[in-house]
This record gives C-alpha cells, sequence and structure tokens, in this order.
C-alpha cells in the first residue's frame, strides 16, 4: 500500500485550541505503540499554529511531543498570555480608545485592547525552533506552515519551514512563502485583531492568520498532503438551540459573533467545498480519468470537531476570568450567558482548559475505528 503525505490542519481560536490537545492526545493511544510522527505537514492557525509548531518541533519524538502540549496547557492561566494587572488591562484599552478618538496623531503607538508580552516570554521558553529543521532533515517532518494575514496588502500569508522540493506559491489573496518559523510568526499568527498588538516581520505588520483565510485548507495542500485531518474548534453542526427570551445583543456577543465569523466560518466553507469535489471526482469513470488528466485530484478528509459548544463550556467558567478584565469587559456585557462567545477566546485557565482536552480526548476515542482505518497505509497492526 503506497504512504500518502498526510496533513493536518490546526484551526485557530484562542483558548479553544485546548481541544486540539485532546484530540492529538487520544490519536497517540489510539495508534500502535512505538509509532512514529503520523503528520507528514502542519498548517496551524493563530492558537492552531502554536500546537502545530510545538508539535513540528517534537516530530522526530512525537510522544513527547504530545505530552509537552498537554503539561503546557494543562498548566496555563491568563496572566501567562496576557497581562492581567490592572495597568496591565487599563494601559493597553487606554492607548486603544485614545488611538480610536484621535486617529493618527497616535498611529505609531501599539493598539490592542491586552497586552500579550507574557505569551512571547512563554513560547520563547517552550518552544523549540531550532528543532525544527533537523526533523525535516531526517524526514521525520515534510513541512510547518503558519498562517498570518497582512494588514498592508490584504493576503493570507503562509510562512513555511520544508523540505527544499516545496516552492513558494501565489493565488488571489494567498501565498505561500519560504521562511524559517520564528517566534515573531507564531506571535503575528496569534494576533487577534484589535485584542492583541500586530506583529510586523519584514515590511508589512501582520495579525491572526484566521483573517481573510478564505482557503484554510490550501496550505496543506500546496504543501504536499494528499489526504488531510482537520480539527476543528467550531460549534457542533447538530446543535439544537433552546428557546429563550431573545433580548438585543451586547457587545461582548456581537464582538464573540464576528470572532466565530472570522475563525469558524472559513473552516467550514472550504471543508464543505472539498467535500463536494471529491463527490463530484468519484462519479467520473476511471476510464476517463486517464484519458484525461485532471488537475483536481480526490483528498481523503477527516475532520474532528467538538461534540459540545464551547461556548457553553466558557460560560460555565466565566468565573475564572481575571478580576480587571472583568471590569474592562464588563460593561461589553461579558456573562456567561451573554458574552461566552468572546469569554471562550481568552480563558486560558485550567479548569476550562481541562475541560477541552477532555472533550477533545472523548471525541477522538469515539472516532477510533475512522482514526485507525485513516492511518491505515501508515501503520499496521493493533494499537
Amino acid at each position: 500500500m503506497d504512504v500518502k503525505k498526510t496533513g493536518l490542519i490546526l484551526s485557530g481560536g484562542g483558548a479553544r485550541a485546548a481541544y486540539q490537545v485532546g484530540v492529538l492526545k487520544a490519536i497517540h493511544k489510539i495508534l500502535p505503540k512505538g509509532h512514529y510522527n503520523p503528520f507528514d505537514i502542519i498548517s496551524g492557525t493563530s492558537a492552531g499554529a502554536i500546537n502545530g509548531v510545538a508539535l513540528a518541533s517534537y516530530a522526530e519524538n512525537y510522544r513527547m511531543g504530545i505530552r509537552h502540549l498537554e503539561r503546557i496547557w494543562m498548566h496555563f492561566s491568563c496572566d501567562q498570555i496576557y497581562r492581567t494587572d490592572f495597568w496591565g488591562v487599563s494601559r493597553p484599552l487606554g492607548r486603544l480608545m485614545k488611538s480610536l478618538v484621535l486617529g493618527k496623531r497616535y498611529r505609531n503607538d501599539t493598539v490592542s485592547l491586552l497586552d500579550n508580552t507574557p505569551l512571547r516570554e512563554l513560547l520563547a521558553e517552550v518552544i523549540k525552533f531550532d528543532q525544527i529543521q533537523p526533523a525535516i532533515d531526517n524526514g521525520a517532518l515534510h513541512a510547518i506552515a503558519v498562517n498570518c494575514s497582512g494588514l498592508e496588502n490584504g493576503k493570507s500569508i503562509s510562512f513555511f519551514q520544508g523540505h527544499y522540493s516545496i516552492n513558494n506559491w501565489e493565488r488571489l489573496r494567498r501565498i505561500g512563502s519560504r521562511s524559517r518559523v520564528t517566534l515573531d510568526h507564531l506571535m503575528a499568527s496569534s494576533a487577534i485583531p484589535m485584542i492583541f498588538p500586530a506583529v510586523k516581520i519584514h515590511n508589512d505588520y501582520f495579525a491572526d492568520g484566521a483573517v481573510r483565510q478564505l482557503a484554510p485548507l490550501s496550505p496543506a495542500l500546496h504543501l504536499g498532503a494528499e489526504k488531510i485531518m482537520v480539527i476543528g474548534v467550531g460549534a457542533p453542526t447538530t446543535q439544537l438551540k433552546e428557546h429563550k427570551p431573545v433580548f438585543y445583543p451586547s457587545p461582548a456577543k456581537m464582538m464573540g459573533h464576528m470572532l466565530n465569523a472570522a475563525f469558524l466560518d472559513s473552516m467550514e466553507t472550504d471543508i464543505e467545498r472539498l467535500t463536494r469535489i471529491n463527490r463530484t471526482l468519484d462519479k467520473i469513470p476511471e476510464s476517463v480519468k486517464k484519458k484525461e488528466p485532471m488537475e483536481l485530484k480526490s483528498v481523503e478528509l477527516l475532520a474532528i470537531n467538538p461534540s459540545r459548544s464551547i461556548d457553553e463550556i466558557a460560560g460555565l467558567h466565566a468565573d475564572e476570568l481575571p478580576r480587571a478584565l472583568k471590569i474592562a469587559l464588563g460593561g461589553s456585557g461579558n456573562t456567561s450567558h451573554s458574552g461566552s462567545g468572546i469569554l471562550s477566546y481568552l480563558l486560558f485557565s485550567h479548569g476550562f482548559c481541562k475541560d477541552l482536552i477532555e472533550l477533545g480526548f472523548k471525541d477522538a476515542i469515539q472516532r477510533s475505528d475512522e482514526i485507525r482505518n485513516f492511518f491505515s497505509d501508515h501503520f499496521t497492526g493493533d494499537a
């Protein structure tokens, strides 16, 4: 059986990305003991990029990489991601308001709701960037991509580090640029607009990769993936809404809605597009395909998404939000009922992350047969 290059796509979503760690932990348990890194290509966006690069840095020891990721997320606290003290919250908020009111007069100020300097310090400590290239050279990894959004050119940029045979690419509003993945790339990819500051790389400022990312599956395909696993962080597609009294949405709820649109909708749309292409190609007789070579190819896809609403889980942990941030967001209607959407992006607390890791693990274990079948070309024997 031919072994196909397998791509892993980790979507963005702030603290929601803890769910991905649970899924990855379950995959390690499901696959045969002593298995190697099952993902040849990793493409990450926002917090998914942090998970992806951490995993890539341990591509030569997948088991240790999963343990490392879980240890980081299980010991997270909000003050490791952004400043939670009164001045750490009020000063950026003041600069943001000043910039909105006075405009160009303060155009050189860093403008954001929160100061994520602690995240930069944490990533510098826990991510082993220097281990990525040796993993590529030794064949344990084919490529890693970190997706960012260029604020000047309006394009989605995939900064990738990979096998020498991979070329840069350019499509409509989408670019692939060979680079040595650095801390700046991760900080840029996870810079949720207005919440965290944009990062300057070369001659442009970059923000969260989910913004204007029209085709989130595309980078992995350009890097050579022949089949794809997507670990999403969106809401269950079969979720039924309770009938509750409807009130005018609070600013926090509207901000959560905008974040969901940026982080979740494009992934769902791209998955639907690929599924439709696969179905169309399956209907074309093999004799026709051989006679008329086609640019499009069928790509096996396995998507794993939360079985419970992450927003609802965040609402249960609303009290774990730092006091200073509660005050800053309190006037925006940020409660467990009306503002849990934005909570799920900012709540890097032990309890919330632990619940998401457990949910991801449970969801993946329930799909063990699908996962084994997906990796059947990589491994033989029982787990």
